[in-house]
Parts: structure tokens; C-alpha cells; sequence
């Protein structure tokens, strides 16, 4: 850990325990310890319990232990505890009317007087979120970014009444968050994905809706309306008059709200719209999705404050996010670009959206409707390069449509792509890492995914004399 976890009150000689030792549970843990608990944490994983073991954290069996003894359960966001089948060390939990709590439950404890800006969706949340944080920062306003992205929740830094938490919130953690109130909470969207973690489509909206659930008088809920589940949603907040409501949107001019309808980032919540600024000049915020996700930064950041032009300076500065649509380097006029965070199809078509001509490198772990809906943006694709698991299908789902070349492996599908992009030099050509994939086939996590590409990328242009991004 690189900073002193927070602590929590009223945990002194108390029982605590913690399943899961990755990242964010390890802080979780650590953080408790500290705070004078007495720890009980456990992995299913051999080697995360002798890391955390290193760390201080002595490993106790969850599932042989007196569970009328914990005072809780902190539970890491991606171990199941409803659905498709509770993991048996929450079914204890829940047997013995515990509560079963994440981290995020934590650092409210620990920081009760902070400002929360909560920041969910299916996709745009990582880039909102650390747009959102280096608009901020670039502001003065004293803030710390985390929770689903960077920094676990439980390894930020203490900030008082005027400090504001931006946290990336995914659907797992605001299961687990029932004490959860945002001064600002946005929502980007909500496509079908994780139903088999959620029940169903409205088990996943009602667990993304639970950001606005403790909102009221004086707090601002932002919600995309470009698509119909978060418009309902939308429509639902409005009618129940709790809190302020900005929609917003990047394909239709919204009244009350804000836009940025071809790139052109519009301030229509006063009396008369106003022209922030051009977001096509902003390289590192590029396509519809991401003008999206200016125009929710746009709005959070306004609702805790900040001047317009403080944010158009913070939005013109950013300088983008590893993974989601990351420009690695251009060799010989082709771009290679690492959209590895793109894990389901509704993501990739946001970045097939973006470029054209492309080679098109995807696979991995399938999510369920593999490519669906991706068949309008199939004409861009010079021919694809298929990894993993996934592969057959994906082959089968392109036949007659997109070339397809079984590559099996993330190295042979950059060397393919970059042999076939070079010998038809077309002009403005993309080789794109998009898998539209979980990356647990054959990575750790789409990070891992991401850096392998860079380093395999990075190569290339070492050798072709091409130039890093």
C-alpha cells in the first residue's frame, strides 16, 4: 500500500470480517487492523492469502468459524452473493443475519463529513470518473479519485467537509453500499450486461439506480437519457422531485440539461443555452461516447461549483486514460491504439465508431450476445483478428460480413495485423485493440491485457522506427 489506510470508528476489539484479499478487500483488511478490529479475512486464493499474510493479515477460515461473533462482512465486489449462486461464506453471513457490506460502506464510516460524487454506468465510468478528477484538480478543489478505478477506497487520503470523493461505482459495489449518499451522482447509461451477477435487466437497473437512493434536497443526480432504460430512469427522478436532475446527452439537444451534439459541449440548464466548447479538438476525448461522458463531467462538475471555464480548461487538458482507447504509437501512417477496457460489444462499438479503416483485433472470455449490434460498424473493419475463447463464435458471427483470421494468441494477432495494415497502407488506417471480451481466458484482467499489447506494440515500432504516443 503506498498510503496509511483510513481508519474506521467504533471498531476497537470488534469482529470484522473480510472475503476477498485483492486489491481493495487487502485495503479493506488493512484499514480494519488499524483500526483496532479484530480481523478475521480470508481468500480462496492460495497466493492472495500469502500476500496478504506478508502484509500483516493472518488468514482465518471463513467458512469453519462462529459466525455469530462478526459484527459484518466485507465483501470484495467480485465474489456473487445473490446471484447466479451466493459464494458459501456469504450464505453464512446472510444465514446469520449479518450484514454484507463493501469497501465503499467503509470509507463513509471512516469519512462521514466528506462530499461524495458517485459515478456509474455500463461504459464511460473509468473516463468520467478520472476526467472528472483532473477537472478538479486542474480547479484547485480538494479531491480524491477512486473506488472501482486506481486507488481502493480504503487507501485515499482523509479529506474533511470541504474535500469531495469521486468514485467510480460499478453495479457490484453499489449493491454493497447501503449507506451510500451523493452530493452528485451520475449515470451514464445502462446496457445489458453482469445479469448473470443481477437476476435479470431489472435487477441490473435497480442495483445502478441505488446511486440516487439517498439523494434529496440540495444534491444533483446526472443522468444520461441516450438510451431507454437510463431515460425511464430519468423520467422516474423527476416525477419523485427529490433531488435536482441535469439529463444529459451527446445526440440531442435536451432542454435543462447539457449536450454535446456533434462534439459542441452546450450548457442549456439557465435561461439561455451556452457554448462551452468544441470537444472534437480535444484529441484524447474522441467519438460520441466520449463527448457523452465530457457533458456528465460537465454537469457533475458544475453542481459542486466550478466555473465553466474552469472546466472547459480542466476538459481541454486531459490527458486521456490507459486502456480505453489509448493511442500506443503510429509505425509506417498506421495508428495502434489499446482499447482493452472494451469488455462487451455495446463498448467496442463505441470505438468502432471512431476510426475507419481498421484492423480489428479481438476475443477472450465471451460475454453474453458476443457481437451483436456491432453489424452496422462492420463496414470500417479491413479484416479482423480473432483471440481466445471466443473466437469460434466470432468467426461464425462475421462470416460473409468481415475477414477473419484465427489468431489464437494476443502476440499473433498484433504481428498479423500489423503485417497485413503495412502491406496495404491504407491512409488512416487503425490497427484497434477492442475485444468486446473479458480478458480471463488468457490475462488477469484487461489491464494485463492492455499492457501486453503496449509492450508488443512498442516492439514493432522499435524495430520499424515508429513513433510512441
Amino acid at each position: 500500500m503506498t498510503s496509511t489506510p483510513l481508519a474506521i470508528p467504533g471498531m476497537n476489539e470488534r469482529i470484522a470480517a473480510v472475503l476477498g484479499l485483492g486489491k481493495s478487500g487487502l485495503a479493506a483488511a488493512l484499514a480494519l487492523k488499524m483500526s483496532g478490529a479484530r480481523l478475521w479475512a480470508w481468500d480462496d486464493s492460495a497466493e492472495r492469502r500469502a500476500e496478504a499474510a506478508a502484509a500483516g493479515i493472518v488468514p482465518i477460515d471463513l467458512a469453519h468459524c462462529d459466525w455469530r461473533k462478526p459484527e459484518f462482512l466485507v465483501l470484495s465486489p467480485g465474489i456473487p452473493h445473490r446471484f447466479p449462486t451466493p459464494h458459501p461464506v456469504a450464505a453464512l453471513a446472510q444465514g446469520h443475519a449479518k450484514p454484507v457490506i463493501g469497501d465503499i460502506e467503509l470509507l463513509i464510516r471512516a469519512a462521514p463529513d466528506a462530499g461524495y460524487l458517485g459515478i456509474t454506468g455500463t461504459n464511460g465510468k473509468s473516463t468520467t470518473t478520472a476526467l472528472t478528477g483532473h477537472v478538479l484538480k486542474r480547479a484547485g478543489r480538494e479531491s480524491a479519485v477512486g473506488g472501482n478505478i486506481g486507488t481502493p477506497a480504503l487507501a485515499l487520503p482523509r479529506l474533511g467537509g470541504s474535500g469531495l470523493y469521486v468514485l467510480e461505482l460499478s453495479s457490484y459495489q453499489l449493491e454493497l453500499t447501503p449507506s451510500l449518499g451523493c452530493k452528485v451522482a451520475v449515470l451514464l447509461n445502462i446496457t445489458p450486461d453482469h445479469i448473470d451477477r443481477h437476476g435479470d435487466m431489472a435487477g441490473y437497473v435497480a442495483a445502478k439506480a441505488h446511486i440516487f437512493a439517498r439523494q434529496g434536497a440540495g444534491d444533483t443526480a446526472v443522468v444520461g437519457i441516450d438510451d431507454e432504460a437510463s431515460r425511464a430512469l430519468r423520467d422516474r427522478l423527476v416525477a419523485a422531485a427529490r433531488q435536482r436532475v441535469v439529463p444529459i446527452s451527446a445526440r440531442e439537444r435536451v432542454a435543462g440539461g447539457v449536450h454535446a451534439v456533434d462534439g459542441r459541449l452546450i450548457d442549456a440548464t439557465g435561461e439561455a443555452p451556452l457554448e462551452i466548447m468544441d470537444l472534437t479538438a480535444v484529441p484524447t476525448l474522441p467519438g460520441e461516447h466520449n463527448w457523452q461522458n465530457a457533458a456528465a463531467t460537465y454537469a457533475a462538475c458544475r453542481a459542486v461549483g466550478l466555473a465553466p471555464a474552469e472546466i472547459a480548461e480542466g476538459l481541454r487538458t486531459y490527458p486521456g486514460l490507459a486502456h480505453r482507447q489509448e493511442l500506443i504509437a503510429s509505425i509506417g501512417g498506421v495508428r495502434y491504439v489499446n482499447d482493452s477496457k472494451a469488455t462487451n460489444a455495446d463498448a467496442t462499438a463505441k470505438a468502432l465508431a471512431c476510426y475507419d479503416p481498421i484492423y480489428w483485433i479481438l476475443g477472450g472470455k465471451p460475454k453474453a450476445g458476443g457481437l451483436a449490434g456491432l453489424e452496422p460498424f462492420y463496414r470500417r473493419v479491413v479484416h479482423a483478428f480473432l483471440i481466445g475463447e471466443a473466437a469460434p463464435a466470432f468467426e461464425r458471427q462475421l462470416a460473409g460480413r468481415v475477414p477473419a483470421t484465427q489468431c489464437g494468441t494476443l502476440d499473433s494477432a498484433v504481428e498479423a495485423a500489423h503485417r497485413l495494415a503495412r502491406a496495404e497502407a491504407r491512409r488512416g488506417a487503425v490497427v484497434l485493440l477492442s475485444p468486446a471480451c473479458a480478458s480471463f481466458d488468457q490475462f488477469a484482467n484487461f489491464e494485463q491485457r492492455g499492457e501486453a499489447f503496449r509492450s508488443l506494440v512498442q516492439r514493432l515500432a522499435e524495430a520499424g522506427n515508429g513513433r510512441a504516443a
